[in-house]
């Protein structure tokens, strides 16, 4: 029985206490961990943490050296053909017919998938490149390359779709409606696993992450929930010139204060307390006021490096 007529139940991907090791170094150490039909789902984590490794073994393209995998109800390895058609995959090094023009070369990717030629225009539509549909893909930006990465990967109307660093080369107005693209492909029931170094997308987009460190699951959860099991302080950012390490140190409810740079950050677990304490000493005029986010948890799991405060 191919996929295309397989099992529409159960989990969009399942893993299964995978392993994958190259000589000593194990990129991928015991993961398991399911993603649902329809679910929005990141995998985070700094270079070498084995997530490429881990999404390489989802698409087929690596076996795992043990474990369980599971695609739409089918095994990827040995590698399934009939599993293509299903899957979407854009990468960071992804190839391109580069004597192309942007919309020949998606005529030619929804032909080899056997889509009808009008895909190819509404996946240039999907990424905002109609206009740039006539220019050579040699001579597209890179921040357009990586949109018509993007429309390759879409332009069969797949139901599971992978993204490695999607919005990595994207300007802030472009990357924001990206992040539109991918919501309304959730909101059709699309599948999305997706890697990226951006927390603050994670934060918005999915619904749930995984973090990895060396290999192995170190959280996994929403990032409301995540971020809601983290740190309870806020931070209070003070410009410098109107507040002394000192004079910090010695408010009420302050646990610790630190000059970076140009400001005073104080870290309380009674905000409120602390800024009606600051307004007569210093006011509160271009005073900043930071929760927690996902960045906080990923840079406690995973130990990143942060910028070092002055005493």
């Amino acid at each position: 029985m191919s996929p295309a007529s397989g099992p529409t139940d159960g989990p969009a991907v399942s893993l299964d206490d995978v392993h994958k090791h190259y000589g000593s170094t194990r990129a991928v150490d015991g993961v398991s961990l399911t993603v649902e039909r329809g679910e929005f789902f990141g995998l985070l984590g700094p270079n070498g943490a084995g997530k490429t490794t881990l999404v390489e073994i989802m698409e087929g393209q690596r076996r795992p050296d043990a474990g369980t995998v599971s695609v739409l109800g089918h095994h990827p390895w040995p590698r399934n053909p009939g599993l293509l058609p299903l899957i979407g995959v854009q990468t960071q090094s992804s190839a391109f017919f580069v004597r192309l023009t942007a919309a020949e070369h998606l005529r030619t990717m929804a032909a080899l998938y056997r889509t009808d030629r009008a895909a190819a225009e509404r996946a240039l539509a999907m990424v905002g490149l109609t206009e740039q549909g006539e220019v050579r893909v040699d001579d597209l930006s890179g921040g357009q390359r990586q949109r018509l990465a993007i429309a390759s990967a879409l332009v069969h109307e797949p139901e599971l779709i992978f993204l490695d660093e999607p919005t990595a080369a994207l300007d802030p107005q472009a990357r924001r409606a990206l992040w539109q693209v991918l919501r309304d492909l959730k909101g059709k029931g699309r599948t999305i696993i997706y890697t990226t170094h951006h927390l603050d997308e994670a934060e918005a987009l999915c619904d749930r992450v995984a973090i990895l460190v060396d290999g192995r699951i170190a959280a996994l959860d929403s990032p409301s929930r995540l971020i809601a099991q983290g740190s309870p302080t806020t931070r209070l950012v003070v410009p410098a010139e109107r507040l002394t390490l000192e004079a910090a140190r010695a408010l009420q409810g302050v646990d610790r204060a630190t000059r970076d740079g140009d400001t005073i950050v104080l870290e309380t677990l009674d905000a409120g307390h602390v800024l009606a304490a600051l307004e007569p000493v210093a006011g509160l005029q271009g005073v900043q006021t930071r929760t927690a986010n996902l960045e906080d948890v990923y840079l406690a799991l995973t130990g990143a490096a942060q910028p070092q405060a002055q005493p």
